[in-house]
């Protein structure tokens, strides 16, 4: 049975419990990571729930303050929203286990910050507004910018402030676009904007091409495109191993976005701007796809080299995207599910093996790993798999899928030839890495202190990756009729803007006015 309110709770949810732990850190700070974990427990059940909503197939609209769209705030749920919201939820507990204990230990309000993050990311992926996109932007930018410094060190602190005054460089882009786009068109509800785009004269064709490609620019920021992408390694290569994992899906809110809007605003039917985003993405896409393998190749510290597989993976995503069909959308959210855990799995990783090493840390040189070297050694080598796009695992699935669609279009030959040189380069970059670790490190061991050994918890959190990861390659069939069901879904903006725009306001259960017109006509009998 569905509830209607429960899409509001994803928002809800971690914004009450955010505020919550900001008091219970002055009062009960031992009760603080029980709640955060309660809350991320709930969450995750929230968003399964919700998935199982949206596989019916109807794009559910709700509407906050009980206004009918556009003039009113609104939400809608669908398949793409609700495959985002699980996804979240499930590295959120994966970066919560990983953290408990030790990393949240290390500076102040990490579960608050923790928390309104996840507010600003389900809200991202929930609403239907382009200005409270914005406002979702921000909120988790704000959050992210604390969570990066948590830790403090020299190197957060220069790789925060690229990351702080990038991401400012983009929020203003942005309030520069929707001024634009509703100084045009007088709404900035998607669904209205819809209706409304395809409706401009003639003479507002520049100016709805130049508000689409500032929104591109902004969304590309957000995905790390070339080249928008030079602020990614070194912030997620900074930033601690449970904030990285969390990145992990930061990345894809920009991957979302753009496949939200250029395909319901500025698709097929954009009119004065139909797909003014494919010519430039496709190629841009490609370049960011092979500068990643690239980067990862070069990089000679084992976070950088995550670091730079996650802008690989933003490439692949957006490739898919750029080419423009449901069938290469398919494969991209295939895949997306696929690179998101498997770049989060390995920022854990490699976080526990860079801490085992002693003084040689996380620079690819020999060291022995002192404790659980054959565990962290199978985890690794599952990773770099995955990663690689090796089969039978869900990478080389992801890829294959994305191949096949890509036939036929313009750009095959060169998506073939660059997606598989970039996997073969992903797999050299991290056999070496192996190799260094693993396999030519040193018969005796170096002393760790016992502050750097592994806990359970960090064992529980790789382990729910990695379970994760193999359960997407075993059960591939009903993920791909997902994503299949869910691009198909994208490319049809007839539902979404019905839903949206025909959602109707509930009546009240209490009228007021009325009650108070019984009143003083009861008063006025007596009389």
């Amino acid at each position: 049975m569905n509830w209607p309110h429960a899409i509001i709770l994803p928002v809800v949810l971690p914004l009450m419990t955010g505020a919550l732990l900001l008091l219970a850190e002055r009062r009960a700070e031992r009760l603080v990571p029980a709640i955060t974990m309660l809350s991320v427990l709930a969450q995750l059940a929230i968003a399964a729930t919700l998935a199982v909503q949206a596989a019916q197939g109807q794009v559910q609209a709700y509407l906050l303050g009980n206004w009918q769209a556009p003039y009113g705030i609104a939400l809608a749920l669908d398949r793409l929203a609700a495959l985002m919201l699980v996804l979240t939820a499930l590295v959120a507990l994966a970066s919560l286990l990983y953290a408990r204990n030790r990393d949240a230990n290390r500076g102040a309000h990490f579960h608050a910050l923790f928390q309104f993050q996840l507010m600003g990311l389900n809200g991202a992926f929930l609403t239907a507004d382009l200005f409270n996109l914005f406002v979702f932007f921000e909120v988790l930018l704000i959050a992210s910018y604390g969570l990066l410094l948590h830790g403090l060190g020299r190197a957060r602190l220069r790789a925060s402030i690229h990351y702080v005054v990038f991401n400012l460089a983009g929020s203003s882009l942005f309030l520069i676009a929707v001024a634009l786009l509703y100084a045009l068109t007088g709404t900035l509800n998607m669904a209205d904007l819809a209706m409304r785009v395809p409706l401009l004269p003639a003479g507002d064709a520049l100016l709805i091409r130049t508000a689409a490609l500032l929104l591109l620019v902004v969304f590309c920021v957000k995905a790390a495109l070339l080249p928008l992408y030079f602020w990614l390694p070194e912030t997620y290569g900074s930033a601690t191993a449970p904030v990285a994992a969390l990145f992990a899906i930061m990345t894809k809110v920009g991957v979302y976005t753009i496949a939200r809007v250029y395909t319901l605003v500025f698709g097929d039917g954009g009119g004065l701007a139909a797909n003014v985003a494919w010519p430039w993405l496709a190629w841009l896409a490609l370049g960011t796809l092979a500068l990643g393998a690239i980067g990862a190749l070069a990089s000679t510290r084992l976070r950088g080299l995550v670091a730079y597989l996650v802008v690989a993976s933003a490439g692949t995503l957006l490739l898919a995207l750029g080419l423009g069909r449901a069938e290469t959308v398919s494969a991209g959210l295939f895949y997306l599910v696929h690179s998101t855990l498997m770049a989060a799995a390995l920022f854990l990783i490699v976080d526990r093996v860079t801490s085992l090493r002693g003084e040689a840390g996380d620079r690819l040189q020999p060291a022995p790993v002192t404790t659980s070297p054959a565990l962290l050694g199978a985890a690794f080598f599952f990773c770099a798999a995955a990663a690689g796009g090796l089969p039978p695992l869900a990478g080389f699935l992801g890829k294959a899928l994305l191949l096949d669609a890509a036939i036929g279009s313009a750009l095959a030959v060169p998506t073939w030839a660059v997606v598989l040189l970039a996997g073969l380069g992903t797999i050299v970059a991290l056999s070496r890495a192996g190799s260094v670790l693993f396999w030519r490190s040193p018969a005796t061991p170096a002393s760790v202190p016992d502050a750097a050994r592994s806990t359970p918890g960090q064992f529980a959190a790789i382990g729910l990756l990695v379970a994760a990861m193999a359960a997407a390659a075993a059960w591939a069939g009903p993920l791909h009729a997902y994503t299949s069901a869910a691009s198909r879904q994208l490319f049809d903006p007839a539902a979404y803007v019905g839903a949206v725009l025909g959602a109707r306001p509930v009546p009240a259960a209490i009228d007021i006015r009325r009650e108070m017109r019984e009143r003083g006509g009861a008063k006025g009998d007596k009389r």
